[in-house]
C-alpha cells in the first residue's frame, strides 16, 4: 500500500464525530476513511482532562494499528482537553476540530465578538478562547456550555419544542453580543436551522466540522499524500458498545446508512 492510499483515521466519543466524517468525504471523495466512536465511554465532555487525554491515546493507537497516513480527533472534548499530547506522541499528522473552527470564526467576525457553545469540558477549557486570541488578540469570545443539546440531537428532536424552550434558555445570553457563533459540538450541526433561527440572519454560524475537513484536506495537499482519483474510498466504522444503536441512530448524523460496524472491546486488538 502506498503513502497516499492509506486511510484517514477520525474518531469521536460516539455519533457526532460523523459530521466530520461526512464533510471529509465530500471535501476528500477518493480517501479511505477508518472511523471509531467511543460509544461504551461517551460522553467525554463530563470527564477529567487526564481520562480524556487517556482515552484519546488508546484510540489513536488503534487507528495507527490501522495503519492510517492521518487522524482527525472529531471531538470538541479531545481536541481541547489531548490534543497537544496527541501530536506529541505520534508521528502522523493529527488535526482537531478547535482550530479550524477558531480561523473560521476569526475570518468572519466583522465586530471582533465571537460566541462559542459546547460542551462543559469544552467550554471549561478555554480551548477555543485560546486559539482565537492567538490569531486575534483583540476578540472577545462569549462562550455558553449547552449539554442538552447532544441529547436532543440523539433523541431526533431537532424540530421539537423541546428543542427550542431550551435553545432560547441556552442562546439568550448570546443574542444580540456576538456576530459569530462557533457549533463547538460535532452533534450541534444537525441544530444548525433552529440555531440560526434564533441568532438572526446578522450572525454566522461556524460549523467546526467544515472548517477541519478542509484543513486536512489542505494539509495532506501539502505534503501530497491526498489518495489519487483511481483509489477506492472504502469506509471502516469501530465502535466500542452498541452497534445496533450506532446503525440506527448514525444515518442522522452522516446523511445516509451506517454500516456495516464492528465492535471493538478491547482497544489493544489490531486492525490491518
Amino acid at each position: 500500500m502506498t503513502a497516499d492510499a492509506k486511510p484517514i483515521g477520525v474518531f469521536d466519543s460516539g455519533l457526532g464525530g460523523l459530521t466530520v466524517l461526512r464533510a471529509v468525504r465530500e471535501h476528500m471523495p477518493h480517501e479511505a476513511l477508518v472511523y471509531f466512536g467511543d460509544t461504551a465511554r461517551v460522553p467525554y465532555g463530563t470527564k477529567s482532562p487526564a481520562t480524556v487525554t487517556r482515552f484519546s491515546r488508546e484510540i489513536v493507537e488503534f487507528l495507527l494499528a490501522c495503519d492510517v497516513k492521518a487522524v482527525v480527533v472529531a471531538c470538541n472534548s479531545a481536541s481541547a482537553l489531548a490534543l497537544e499530547t496527541l501530536r506529541a506522541s505520534y508521528p502522523v499528522p493529527i488535526v482537531g476540530v478547535v482550530e479550524p473552527g477558531a480561523q473560521l470564526a476569526v475570518e468572519r467576525t466583522r465586530t471582533g465578538r465571537i460566541g462559542v457553545i459546547g460542551t462543559r469540558a469544552t467550554v471549561a477549557s478555554g480551548a477555543y478562547e485560546r486559539a482565537i486570541a492567538a490569531r486575534n488578540a483583540r476578540a472577545v469570545v462569549v462562550s455558553r456550555a449547552c449539554p442538552l443539546f447532544v441529547s436532543l440531537v440523539e433523541e431526533g428532536w431537532t424540530d421539537h419544542p423541546a428543542a427550542r424552550l431550551i435553545a432560547e434558555e441556552y442562546l439568550a445570553p448570546l443574542r444580540g453580543q456576538v456576530d459569530v457563533l462557533v457549533l463547538g459540538c460535532t452533534h450541534y450541526p444537525l441544530l444548525k436551522p433552529l440555531v440560526g433561527e434564533l441568532m438572526g440572519a446578522d450572525v454566522a454560524l461556524v460549523d467546526s466540522a467544515e472548517a477541519c475537513a478542509v484543513e486536512i484536506a489542505g494539509l495532506l495537499d501539502e505534503q501530497d499524500r491526498c489518495a489519487g482519483p483511481g483509489a477506492q474510498p472504502k469506509e471502516r466504522f469501530y465502535v466500542s458498545d452498541a452497534p445496533e444503536v450506532f446503525v440506527r441512530l448514525g444515518a442522522r448524523f452522516l446523511g445516509r446508512p451506517v454500516g456495516p460496524v464492528e465492535l471493538v472491546s478491547e482497544l489493544g486488538e489490531s486492525k490491518g
